[in-house]
């Protein structure tokens, strides 16, 4: 995948990485056909059965978002991940030829979900893609009418989020680190490519901790409504994002004790 028109370097570096993603999540999984080759389609997905997703083998096609060119998939990209989940409508066109080798909706989740490595790589997949279309919408709109979404950048000493705000969205670190703070205290690490902002999306309660740019840092933003829809839409990549969030809790919790051990001692 890549943005029509310049790129910025922190999309770079983020479509380099979700670039690499596809062919590990594939690996050990049979295709349900033989390799399929189109070309000169204004509407490619109208053209497929539904039931398929696409590793695309070579070739481009051009997405288009309310008839505005927005990205282009291209080798080693997925296509027809969108179904289900809460973004604007897009349709993809190709002109020359496009090798698409397909795989069964059904047997990829299948395969995606019985390992916890590959929940993993699926969740970043989808909330990179995400992020990067609701960072290309952003600026194709006017300064002033640009949304909070996409991606933001702040500086060591800035806060990412505020303990006891309202969740909208859901944080993503591209690039640098940040500290957690609850009530003052620094209670751990924020680290690049981790999910944080998403235990107060799913409770409904107001942000539970203070994140702080520890050094620079490049942030994908994405909306509550749109974290919610991939959530209902793929129920055991909810399941795998809440295991992680237990995992960082339990951790949490071990160094809560041991500061509070060490300062009764």
């Amino acid at each position: 995948m890549y943005l029509t028109g310049e790129q910025p370097a922190y999309a770079d570096q983020l479509i380099n990485h979700l670039q690499s993603l596809p062919g590990q999540l594939l690996e050990g999984l049979e295709p349900s056909g033989p390799t399929l080759e189109i070309a000169d389609l204004q509407d490619v997905c109208a053209q497929l059965p539904g039931n398929q997703l696409y590793f695309i083998e070579s070739g481009l096609l051009q997405a288009r978002v309310d008839e505005r060119p927005v990205f282009f998939l291209c080798e080693g990209d997925l296509l027809g991940l969108r179904q289900g989940i809460d973004l604007p409508d897009c349709q993809y066109s190709c002109e020359d030829p496009v090798r698409l080798r397909p795989y069964s909706r059904n047997a990829l989740f299948s395969h995606i979900h019985a390992d916890i490595q590959r929940q993993e790589l699926f969740t970043q997949y989808l909330i990179g893609q995400i992020g990067l279309l609701s960072d290309a919408l952003a600026r194709l709109r006017q300064p002033e009418l640009r949304p909070s979404t996409g991606f933001q950048h702040f500086a060591a000493g800035e806060e990412l989020i505020h303990q006891g705000d309202e969740a909208d969205n859901v944080f993503i670190i591209v690039e640098g680190h940040a500290e957690a703070f609850v009530d003052g205290h620094r209670v751990g690490d924020v680290q690049k490519d981790e999910i944080f902002g998403a235990m107060a999306v799913f409770t409904g309660e107001l942000r539970s901790a203070t994140v702080i740019a520890s050094e620079p840092c490049t942030v994908m933003v994405i909306p509550k409504e749109q974290f919610i829809s991939l959530m209902h839409s793929n129920p055991r990549i909810a399941h795998s994002l809440i295991e992680s969030l237990a995992r960082r809790i339990r951790l949490l919790n071990q160094e809560v004790t041991q500061l509070r051990s060490a300062r009764d001692a």
